[in-house]
């Protein structure tokens, strides 16, 4: 390697040194490098450049420092001039080699990769002003794409008719930096004229349609959830993008940005300072996109091996279990249920195009001081990528996306909302009852789908929001009321309450065994507050579940599929043999069956799904249905009350109170009287409490009406 990559000569060093620009040297470096294998590095990639149609030739930082630590001195300390010199050499080397190419594309970009001092948005100062620095965060705002002016042609019209064309800025200047410049002279008057008579003559008029343009696009970076500083808001900064770095990422990708730190536009026309405060941005070189999957959580060989020998451990599923809020006492389900989202399924893409979620989405609903709140919290801090949010205080374009538009320029920016940010991670959302109902309807797509689709403004986009949805709600009656349903104890639509993988009902009950142990485990934990200690450290467990989530897709085993499709023919069977059973379960549970046994052979880091998992997600999946899906007036499992939120009982009495209505009327009654009503229904099996209920929901719906006090009537 030392003799293929030779540094420049001395005096190129010297140049170099002195902030002057050696073109040979980095021609040199790109013609010459070479890889590990003996082969020439940035030869084999200008020709694939080539061949994919690209303008963009991607350079390692570590092979800068390792050809010539002089070349990252310069990069350094004259960013502009470094990149003016490498896009130079690349053009030169490519008019050189591949003549036709260089004629179709004017510009050629040098992009540098794997930058490794980074910054962090809040550090970046004054002092970093015309510096080169890398940044990483989540992109939250992008305009469109814009058409910027680089290069224009003026035409100078004398009086006489004559005109002098020239392009400005001069050659020795690549493009116009920031604003439009006017040039100062005629470059033909010059030699023409005296100096006094240059402008005497004539007028100086752009040619706007004939001027050279490159793609531009503006989008705003802000810190990571995970690194904002508790009680502080986000910091955010923004970025320029040019040419083939417009549109090379979307609201909610996480990145890393390397490029110029310049000032910006003055500070608003309230302050009056506003003539000498700027706001300052980066001008990008390069945006890495961080993979969906959490490859921003960097892990280390020593790391991999920790978690590799942890998963050999035959009590790692108990021991993860347990190391979920580890300071709330028992709720051995809750916790094992957030634990499978945190790890998840495995997301599908079918060949056509179709995509099979893997997210398990939690619903706790309960009574008050279960500890919902600090399940959700923690939930949210041990995950790899994690936003906790309440009900009360989000919106529907919070949690989602939103068109927003800048105060001072008045241009339109797609902003990304938590689900959006939290793409490939876990969303918690306490107290989701309190949510308004139009803010609800807009998490659907994204619970079902994984995406956000929005059409604002001019601005139609669809962004990706594969996130796990682990929520909370209260009852609306204070406290559970067991002899009612779920979706009347919860003020949730069916639409939202379906999409649930698993629902668990938290009760607050006297138990003597269960609060003297509880009691004394509070108390210890509260006497001592490093009494309670994490099975696994918390650090570890996040990049455990890092590390499955990314590399670890586990298939279905025969015997898996087996017992699966039995527990599902099973259910279904008896809804077939009899009209008056109700049904027990729906493809959406078989698809969620699927979805936590894939999450429980995960959590063991196994590459099947084998017979223990699917008993596993099959023993959770019935626990729920007979705490959430048990029709309390029949006793039997209907699942239609998570689906529809009306269970097959009440619907078939539904029915029949609606003919018994209609068969009344048409015998010449203008309206059926309720007392008349209550007779014929009682001769059904429906009694008054129930009768009443019922005719409730139907004038809800608008099927019957009341033209007079007590008498109802079919509506038309």
């Amino acid at each position: 390697m030392a003799e293929n990559n030779e540094v420049g000569s001395l005096e190129a060093r010297e140049e170099i040194i002195e902030h002057k620009v050696d073109v040979e040297l980095i021609k040199s470096f790109l013609s010459n490098f070479k890889s590990g294998d003996g082969s020439f590095k940035y030869k084999e990639r200008i020709r694939r450049m080539i061949r994919e149609g690209g303008k963009s030739l991607l350079i390692d930082y570590e092979d800068l420092a390792t050809y010539d630590v002089n070349l990252i001195e310069f990069i350094e300390r004259n960013p502009d001039e470094a990149f003016d010199a490498f896009n130079k050499a690349l053009r030169d080397l490519i008019r050189g080699e591949y003549p036709e190419y260089a004629e179709k594309h004017e510009k050629f970009y040098v992009r540098l990769n794997g930058w490794v001092r980074t910054t962090t948005i809040r550090g970046v100062t004054s002092d970093y002003l015309g510096k080169l620095i890398a940044v990483e965060g989540v992109i939250v705002k992008a305009t469109p794409r814009k058409s910027k002016l680089y290069k224009a042609l003026y035409v100078h019209v004398l009086l006489n008719g004559e005109k002098h064309e020239f392009w400005w800025p001069p050659e020795e200047r690549e493009e116009l930096r920031d604003e439009l410049e006017r040039p100062p002279y005629c470059p033909v008057c010059v030699s023409e004229v005296s100096e006094e008579e240059r402008f005497r003559r004539g007028t100086i008029k752009l040619e706007h349609e004939r001027s050279k343009y490159k793609d531009w696009q503006l989008v705003v970076v802000q810190e990571r959830p995970e690194e904002v500083p508790a009680g502080q808001i986000p910091r955010s900064i923004e970025v320029i993008l040019t040419d083939d770095l417009v549109d090379a990422a979307r609201p909610g990708d996480r990145v890393t940005v390397i490029g110029v730190v310049r000032l910006g536009r003055p500070g608003t026309r309230s302050s009056k300072f506003e003539r000498i405060t700027y706001t300052p941005y980066i001008e990008a070189n390069n945006v890495v996109v961080a993979q969906r999957l959490l490859e921003e959580l960097k892990l280390s060989a020593e790391d991999e091996a920790k978690i590799i020998e942890l998963s050999r451990d035959p009590l790692i599923r108990r021991r993860i279990i347990a190391s979920i809020a580890p300071t709330i006492y028992g709720m051995w389900d809750e916790k094992e249920a957030i634990a499978l989202a945190l790890f998840g399924g495995n997301s599908k893409i079918t060949r056509d195009g179709t995509r099979l979620r893997g997210d398990v989405h939690v619903l706790m609903v309960g009574d008050p001081g279960t500890a919902k709140s600090q399940l959700l919290q923690y939930a949210a801090r041990i995950a790899p990528r994690g936003i906790y949010t309440t009900g009360k205080g989000s919106s529907a374009a919070g949690l989602t996306a939103a068109v927003v538009k800048d105060k001072q320029t008045g241009e339109y920016f797609l902003e990304a909302g938590a689900m959006v940010l939290a793409d490939g991670g876990i969303v918690s959302i306490d107290e989701i009852d309190k949510m308004r109902d139009e803010d609800r309807v807009a998490i659907h797509e994204a619970m079902e789908q994984g995406t956000v689709s929005i059409a604002k403004a001019g601005i139609v986009a669809r962004l990706n929001a594969r996130t796990t949805v682990i929520a909370a709600g209260n009852p609306k009656r204070g406290r559970y009321v067991s002899s009612e349903s779920i979706a009347d104890n919860i003020d949730l639509p069916v639409t939202i309450l379906s999409r649930f993988d698993l629902i668990f009902v938290v009760r607050d009950l006297p138990n003597l065994m269960k609060d003297t142990s509880l009691s004394s485990y509070v108390l210890k934990t509260h006497e001592k507050a490093g009494y309670v200690e994490s099975e696994i450290p918390p650090d570890l467990l996040r990049k455990y579940i890092a590390y499955a989530r990314k590399y670890v897709k586990p298939e279905l085993t025969e015997e898996a599929e087996r017992i699966i499709k039995e527990y599902y023919i099973e259910l279904r069977k008896k809804s077939a043999e009899r009209e008056d059973v109700p049904l027990a379960i729906t493809t959406r549970q078989l698809e969620a069956l699927i979805r936590l046994a894939e999450a429980h052979a995960k959590m063991k880091l196994k590459s099947k799904v084998e017979a223990e998992d699917a008993v596993e997600a099959v023993r959770l999946m019935n626990s729920v249905l007979e705490q959430v899906g048990m029709d309390v007036e029949t006793g039997t499992i209907d699942v239609d009350l998570i689906m529809t939120g009306k269970t097959k009982s009440m619907r078939d009495k539904e029915v029949t109170v609606i003919k018994l209505i209609r068969e009344i009327i048409e015998s010449g009654e203008e309206c059926v009287k309720y007392r008349e009503l209550r007779k014929k229904a009682s001769e059904y099996g429906i009694d008054e409490e129930v009768l009443e209920k019922i005719i409730r929901n139907l004038r809800r719906n608008g099927e019957i009406y009341e033209p007079k006090a007590s008498c109802y009537a079919i509506t038309d």
